[in-house]
């Protein structure tokens, strides 16, 4: 059997990816991963993680194959496991099937586990081969932070006007962006484990921060409260959801209970609730992805404290004048060498807005917030 082209090897992988981006906000806290099984350039066999504890997408794609997976290449999105947890390794499924190479796109980001997966195959007369490494290892970012550092990954999420306003200066955002750009904010709540506002976003907007679609899985609510002073008629406690709602607060207060409401109290921090308390707990809780929307003062709070991993923000094509809210309170740097620019940028267009996403430059000297679990 000759080796693929390098458009051919890219082709089967991007189905592999597609297949693992349904797994997205349903895995957690394991990888989101698809595997293609493909014999004489036809693919006979598909899969994708579906659940945590469920089988890897190795293992389903195989399975599809059946004996047609002997003598045939498989692409994976991420490097085979090769260890027991709530499932056999899929190093060992691969070696039993037959298959005679595997393409790996993004290599295992735990460094008491990355490289042993291609190892063991490689012993057992596979060849391994590389593709695509770039695309696999954005899809699984937020697993990647939560594994090497134990916290969420955070993505900070707003809507700006030309002129960089998030709501006018009483506080009014209805609606910056339009309705395509809302859509794709839906869609990323049904991909999340979580997204969280402040209080006066909460106060301000009053939000359900529900997945409104079609066949949508709406995320774990947080909201930071302080000193527990929101009141209770708001939607986010008052709505009926799947999922439930968190306060996170740093009060002595024992307040009564809110049915369908669950407050925990972190450390105080110099700005509120600790962020790195929450992320450490939020972790605990297998939330692998945290979607930030608000307001100014969160915003910038995460930016400061380096606890933000990329950003993303619809620009309209608006102008609203020097009186609005600006997207961070943080205060700038007095000269523009020293400003934050993001890295890996992308631009969409929705309708009229335009989407720009980036990574924020990792800092140095991070460290892990709650042990980090490996792909179960």
């Amino acid at each position: 059997m000759s080796a693929p082209s390098r458009t051919g090897a890219a082709d089967h992988m991007r189905q592999a990816l597609a297949l693992a981006r349904r797994g997205l906000g349903r895995t957690s806290p394991n990888p989101a991963v698809g595997a293609v099984v493909v014999r004489e350039g036809r693919v006979v066999g598909r899969g994708h993680h579906a659940r945590a504890g469920g089988p890897h997408a190795e293992v389903v794609a195989l399975r599809a194959a059946g004996e047609r997976a002997r003598g045939a290449d498989l692409y994976t999105t991420l490097e085979p496991c090769d260890h027991f947890g709530r499932t056999p390794p899929c190093s060992l499924a691969i070696l039993q099937a037959g298959v005679r190479r595997v393409f790996v796109g993004s290599r295992d980001p735990n460094p008491l586990v990355g490289g042993r997966g291609m190892a063991r195959l490689r012993r057992g007369g596979v060849e391994v081969l590389r593709a695509l490494q770039g695309e696999c290892d954005r899809l699984n970012a937020p697993w990647f932070t939560f594994i090497t550092e134990g916290r969420p990954h955070v993505t900070l999420k707003a809507a700006v006007t030309l002129d960089g306003k998030i709501a006018t200066r009483r506080g009014d955002s209805r609606w910056v962006s339009g309705p395509q750009a809302r859509g794709w904010v839906h869609r990323k709540r049904s991909e999340v484990d979580a997204v969280l506002v402040g209080a006066g976003t909460a106060l301000a907007d009053d939000p359900a921060l529900t997945a409104r679609l079609p066949g949508g899985r709406d995320p774990l609510r947080v909201v930071l409260d302080t000193e527990l002073r929101l009141p209770a008629r708001l939607r986010l406690f008052r709505q009926r959801s799947a999922a439930p709602t968190l306060l996170a607060h740093a009060s002595g207060k024992s307040p009564r209970p809110w049915p369908g409401v669950e407050r925990i109290r972190c450390r105080r921090g110099p700005g509120g609730v600790d962020l790195r308390d929450l992320l450490g707990r939020l972790a605990r809780r297998g939330v692998m992805h945290l979607l930030v929307e608000g307001g100014a003062g969160v915003h910038g709070r995460f930016l400061e404290e380096g606890l933000a991993d990329e950003v993303a923000v619809f620009v309209a094509p608006a102008i609203l004048g020097a009186d609005g809210l600006s997207l961070s309170r943080s205060p700038g740097p007095a000269r523009m060498a020293r400003v934050l620019r993001l890295e890996d940028v992308q631009v969409e267009r929705l309708g009229d807005d335009v989407l720009v996403t980036g990574r924020v430059p990792r800092r140095r000297g991070r460290r892990p917030l709650a042990s980090a679990r490996g792909r179960g």
